[in-house]
């Protein structure tokens, strides 16, 4: 318990995380088109949302992960990132328990995840973090008490 409250261990995970969500927001970013693919591989949402999932996803990955990065609005900002994350894991469940064969567009087409157990483990795991970062993270006003 007492590592989960080091300031300098939380400083580490929060920015880990936060280099983990900028780069999945501009590899997502830099081919929309290749995201609203792999949304619609999933076959859970309708066509014409699917355009406006590609687009608002990853910005709001790299806005949340800037601002974390940089220690403002940490708790809001490790909510928003947990909400994602659990909302991808119920995707990737979901495909999986449907036997579809697709690449997660986790981090967009260059570094292909497939659906499955390791992705849902690598989530957990992320779920984890994010919650540690909320319970015991700091933002930058804070900081300076």
């Amino acid at each position: 318990m007492k590592l989960l409250s080091n300031k300098y261990f939380i400083i580490f995970i929060r920015i880990l995380i936060s280099f983990i969500f900028i780069f999945s927001g501009i590899e997502k970013i830099t081919a929309p088109n290749k995201f609203a693919e792999a949304i619609t591989n999933y076959k859970l949402f309708p066509l014409f949302s699917v355009n406006i999932i590609a687009i608002i996803i990853p910005w709001l990955e790299l806005f949340a992960g800037v601002i974390l990065l940089f220690g403002f609005w940490v708790k809001e900002n490790a909510i928003i990132l947990n909400v994602l994350l659990i909302a991808f894991t119920l995707l990737v469940a979901v495909s999986m328990f449907r036997g579809l064969d697709i690449n997660c567009g986790c981090f967009g087409t260059k570094y292909a995840q497939k659906v499955g157990l390791l992705k849902i483990g690598e989530n957990i795991l992320l779920i984890a973090i994010t919650y540690v970062i909320y319970k015991f993270g700091k933002t930058q006003d804070d900081n300076a008490d």
